[in-house]
């Protein structure tokens, strides 16, 4: 018998180990001080944690305070992980728990499923669960869901708690409006910032519009709640706040089940205590200013609420500057004898460095839009057949094509994988090969399906196109020349315009053309 003899190897003493570069990250949802005391606790914890072993390199700690665990978007430390990873300044992750993670599932997995794409695994210590060794994303997937019922089921004691606290009239308002102060109990007034309110409330009752008004404070360098700029809509919310009389309307906003903030406009019951705090304005005042702000109102057939407030003009909030890309806001111009409406861009107004475009006059902008109207109408067998046509023969031909060899290509990475599960189950694969393996192609998948669902958005969007170009052919076909701007007219047909310049405008229309018109 052959005698085999083992030689140990030597290990080279200038060979350095590569070490992985881990961060860990951390969450509180509250400022309170036991909430903190517990983020310093983890931070200590994490920083000994990863220094501890000799293979890993502490890569930093990211930490949000006082911060909702149900969006992403608002946490500002969990995004600069993220793009830290991107940068490859992170190797690998440690975090406390799925709930300290993310505690909405969508949200929870598409990280993940990010993450993953660099290369990069997240260990929950609490669920003893790497990201980077799972066979499939169903065990995150419950956990996680786990979580968000856990979030959903606290946010329902909270909404109870502050709800009961609404109707017993103790609920203390942290964030108090222009004018007050907090100081832990009760909101007190700010003598500076209550000058201010009273001074907005009698410009306001004297004849100065909203607008005006906004631009007299900015113009002194009044600083605002949060040393911003002052705006009409500002300037509106404050005229409209009960606070002011010493009054408090509790439940104005709410969260629904996604956890988005709305304005309750009668969605939900709202609760208004008297004599809450101290008043800035007398109720007297307060209730001539909102005379005046529906006088005006009326005088303009807008009612609050309305789409028309929304909207109050056809143009309104479809103008955008071809310099800038700023919107542009009707003014009223004056003359010798007469007065005109035009469109102004919202830069030039504020600054005219940053943005030179000049005003456009309301009525040469909608002669534009009838003489546009007018050439579709006179040229719809050069224009409009020929565009429906290239439409419904070019791109959704491809896109469909394109969709049927990415289903294809699905299929075949389902039998990629059930063929590496067949050769773990017989053991030919060992359990490590079979998870980076299968996570690769999951990677895949997950390409594959936002790429159709991408290419099936265009198909939807071409077949948009080709119903708005028909509809715009019909009546180019059986109606006549258009002789004066119609209001129903634009806002049937166009998306948006473009303004070049003084003289040139773009309209972009809804069935994907854009045409240039002079003014």
């Amino acid at each position: 018998m052959k005698k085999v003899t083992k030689i140990a190897e030597v290990k080279n003493p200038n060979v350095k180990l590569k070490r992985i570069r881990v961060a860990a990250y951390c969450r509180v949802s509250t400022d309170s001080d036991a909430q903190l005391e517990s983020l310093e606790t983890q931070k200590t914890h994490y920083e000994k944690y990863i220094t501890a072993r000799d293979d890993w390199e502490f890569a930093g700690l990211y930490f949000d305070k006082g911060i909702t665990g149900t969006k992403k978007e608002r946490r500002p430390e969990l995004l600069r992980l993220i793009d830290d990873c991107k940068a490859g300044k992170v190797d690998f992750i440690v975090t406390k728990s799925i709930s300290r993670f993310s505690r909405n599932t969508l949200d929870c997995l598409e990280l993940v499923r990010k993450l993953l794409d660099l290369r990069i695994p997240i260990y929950f210590e609490k669920e003893n669960l790497n990201t980077g060794s799972m066979e499939s994303e169903l065990f995150l997937a419950i956990l996680s869901s786990m979580a968000e019922g856990e979030s959903v089921s606290i946010s329902q004691n909270s909404k109870w708690s502050i709800q009961k606290r609404f109707e017993n009239g103790t609920f203390k308002i942290s964030y108090p409006p222009y004018g007050y102060d907090w100081d832990g109990e009760k909101m007190l007034i700010n003598p500076e910032q209550a000058a201010i309110v009273k001074e907005i409330f009698a410009a306001l009752l004297s004849g100065k519009g909203t607008q005006a008004i906004a631009d007299d404070l900015n113009r002194r360098g009044v600083p605002t709640k949060r040393t911003g700029h002052w705006t009409s809509t500002t300037i509106r919310g404050m005229l409209g706040n009960e606070k002011y009389v010493g009054d408090c309307i509790f439940q104005k906003s709410f969260s629904d089940s996604s956890f988005n903030r709305h304005a309750n406009h009668g969605e939900k019951g709202q609760y208004l205590l008297k004599r809450h705090h101290e008043a800035i304005i007398r109720r007297e005042d307060f209730e001539a200013a909102q005379g005046l702000i529906n006088q005006r109102a009326n005088e303009k057939g807008v009612t609050k609420g309305s789409a028309k407030y929304q909207s109050r003009y056809a143009f309104s909030g479809k103008i955008i500057c071809g310099e800038c890309g700023d919107t542009f806001k009707r003014r009223i111009h004056s003359c010798t004898d007469y007065k005109y409406a035009a469109w102004c861009c919202n830069t030039h107004i504020q600054d005219k460095s940053r943005c030179s475009m000049l005003y456009v006059r309301d009525d040469s902008l909608k002669q534009a839009f009838v003489t546009m109207m007018n050439k579709l109408v006179y040229g719809h067998r050069v224009i409009l057949k020929p565009y429906i046509d290239a439409l419904k023969h070019s791109s959704a031909d491809d896109s469909l094509r394109h969709i049927q060899e990415i289903q294809t290509l699905m299929a075949q990475n389902t039998e990629k994988r059930e063929t590496l599960t067949k050769l773990m189950t017989q053991g030919i694969i060992d359990q490590i090969l079979y998870s980076r393996e299968t996570n690769e192609l999951l990677s895949q998948a997950d390409s594959f399906r936002d790429e159709m669902e991408a290419l099936k958005n265009t198909v939807s969007e071409d077949v948009t196109k080709v119903t708005e170009a028909t509809v715009l052919l019909h009546f180019a076909e059986k109606g006549g020349m258009v002789p004066v701007f119609e209001e129903e007219l634009f806002e049937k047909f166009v998306s948006r315009i473009i303004i070049r310049s003084r003289t040139e405008a773009c309209f972009e229309l809804k069935c994907g053309l854009t045409l240039k018109e002079r003014m």
